[in-house]
């Protein structure tokens, strides 16, 4: 379709001529987010929302901000018609346009959104089935297209049968006529987001209309997103990073957003790297992992294709940013223009809505150097690279607006030392309502106060971290933590120790944690074998080889390995390990092993 790249140049050009009056009038503050698109579709009816690209390369579909609003108000009439006995409603879409204007159906009905992970295979559709019932409804948006298999799944469990399917992609163009404003404000639940996390039990974090369009003030003021903004992203629709940051954080702005799938990102990351360029994208990020995978897949002549210069924030998040990954990714694309300046790590969480903290404008990354024997002790001892136990982390940047951001003793509830490693706490506009149904947990979460003067409430982030210069630097989860002889250990330096020991292991695809075992802590290890190399590595020498440079590396005995197949590990949707479910998986020998070894015995499977 190739009249998608001479409109999408066109519009920009317009775009880039607002004068500085437009720009503060769009900045007026909005309640909601219907209030915003509403604002949108009447002063830039015709100007490009969204273009997806349909495997990573070719233009599919558009948006324009009128057309959005049109299919909003034709979704939002038909959910009006159930929203009494449907105030929620869970939202399945394969990647592309369908989902945005669904997500902005829900809202212009009043109804909740949650976006839900499409697959077809059994475990994920036992996750789907957990939120549908968490979630108390039986209301279900999605295409045409997909209804068939997912009705075919869905009968299959008694407990679903009820289910009220709507495919929104097929409606009558004539019902936004009929469309009416819900009776909604700031204040009004906009979506849940349901976290990943490390356990089988889904949390619906409840984000309401304020929360959002307070976090993407602070994403606009931290990311310095002007009108010559272009953003481009592959991140899940159903994450919070791909929706709140790449999905909604330009349609705050009012500038266009280009999107691609994850799958095909992850297929060929060249693609990423290649839109980009093609497009001249000036905001685009991902987590660390995916960064890796651009150094480690993309070719030399595909760089010759690439000009990076656009690209002015390269965000990256969501799990621990590695210092040597930022210092690979720009030695090789530096020469494709890539400005190492734009690398831009950051923090937050769905529980803030998304962001936390970023780094400042215009500051390159800052990182600094502590001792494992400090980090054992919750200590910020700094140190240099020639000592041999020493890690390396990189600075998170700063808070933003009215934040407020502790670091506070988990056990005292006292703030910590400037010196001192502690649990982060924040306080701000960006913090959710708690956690759909869960009473308790949404108390103990979001509802945290200081011991020493009541002030709160704060909510408690279970990341552990300290501040340096005012900038925040992230150690690691505190629920994640091995104490084995009464000292702390970080189970991802421990998995970034396993990685590096031999050639074969996949990168990102480890996990450390300790287990019980007459009456001591034990230390345990899963790591996945990369396919091409299940058939080439001696696995007693791997396994020999990581026992021997946990032990150099961090003084630690090895208890157990187990190998495992490439894939086969659990992780989050944002690629984070779920430790816990790891380690339940190990003692229930449910993991895909190709190999084990405990103690001083070797257990090929």
């Amino acid at each position: 379709m190739a009249h998608f790249r001479p409109q999408l140049l066109l519009i920009l050009d317009e775009m880039k001529q607002i004068n500085s009056t437009d720009q503060k009038k769009s900045e007026k503050p909005f309640l909601t987010l219907v209030d915003l698109l509403s604002y949108r579709s009447q002063t830039q009816t015709d100007s490009l929302a969204y273009l997806f690209l349909k495997d990573g390369e070719s233009e599919s579909d558009e948006l324009t901000y009128g057309q959005l609003y049109k299919q909003a108000q034709q979704i939002a009439v038909h959910l009006q018609s159930l929203k009494f006995n449907y105030p929620r409603a869970l939202l399945l879409y394969n990647s592309g346009l369908e989902f945005i204007s669904a997500f902005f159906g829900c809202l212009c009905a009043g109804v909740i959104a949650i976006p839900v992970y499409f697959s077809t295979r059994r475990r994920k559709i036992d996750i789907i089935q957990n939120i549908l019932c968490d979630a108390q409804t039986k209301l279900i948006l999605t295409t045409e297209s997909l209804l068939v298999d997912l009705q075919k799944l869905f009968e299959q469990m008694e407990e679903l049968t009820n289910v009220e399917w709507v495919t929104t992609d097929n409606l009558e163009n004539s019902l936004s006529s009929a469309w009416q404003k819900p009776s909604i404000s700031g204040d009004s639940l906009a979506f849940y987001q349901y976290t990943s996390g490390s356990t089988n039990m889904p949390k619906g974090v409840m984000v309401s209309h304020a929360n959002i369009l307070h976090n993407e003030k602070i994403i606009q003021q931290a990311f310095n997103q002007d009108e010559k903004t272009i953003v481009l992203g592959w991140l899940p629709h159903y994450h919070d990073m791909g929706l709140i940051g790449n999905i909604l954080q330009p349609f705050y702005i009012g500038r266009p957003c280009i999107l691609m799938s994850p799958l095909h990102f992850l297929q060929q990351p060249f693609r990423w790297l290649k839109a980009i360029s093609r497009y001249r994208a000036t905001c685009s990020g991902g987590p660390n992992f995916a960064y890796d995978l651009c150094v480690q897949k993309i070719t030399p002549a595909e760089r010759e294709e690439l000009d990076l210069s656009s690209w002015k924030v390269a965000f990256t998040g969501a799990e621990i940013i590695r210092a040597e990954t930022l210092i690979n990714f720009e030695k090789m694309f530096a020469p494709c223009g890539f400005n190492p300046s734009a690398f831009y790590p950051c923090y937050g969480m769905a529980e803030t809505t998304l962001f936390v903290t970023g780094k400042k404008k215009n500051q390159s990354v800052i990182v600094k150097q502590i001792t494992e024997e400090g980090l054992q002790q919750n200590q910020v001892i700094t140190s240099d690279l020639r000592l041999k136990r020493t890690r390396t982390l990189v600075g998170c940047g700063i808070t933003w607006l009215e934040e407020k951001i502790l670091i506070v003793d988990p056990t005292s509830l006292l703030p910590c030392s400037p010196d001192c490693i502690g649990e982060i706490w924040v306080k701000g506009a960006s913090v959710a309502q708690g956690y759909w149904n869960r009473i308790e947990q949404t108390q103990e979460t979001f509802s945290a106060y200081l011991a020493d003067n009541s002030d709160g409430p704060f909510l408690r982030t279970g990341d552990l971290g300290f501040f340096d210069d005012e900038n925040l630097f992230i150690t690691g989860r505190l629920k994640d933590i091995l104490i084995i002889r009464g000292q702390n250990y970080y189970p991802n330096d421990l998995e970034l120790t396993v990685e590096r020991s031999i050639v074969g292991l996949s990168p990102n695809s480890g996990a450390a944690f300790d287990i019980e075992f007459r009456g001591k802590e034990q230390l345990v290890v899963i790591q996945e074998i990369e396919r091409a190399f299940l058939k080439k590595l001696d696995f007693n020498e791997v396994v020999n080889k990581i026992r021997k440079e946990i032990m150099a590396e961090h003084g630690l005995k090895v208890y157990a390995v187990s190998l495992i197949k490439s894939g086969t590990i659990p992780k989050t949707s944002s690629g984070k390990i779920k430790r816990h479910v790891c380690k339940q998986a190990f003692l229930d020998y449910s993991l895909s092993v190709v190999y084990s070894w405990v103690d001083n015995l070797v257990a090929p499977v």
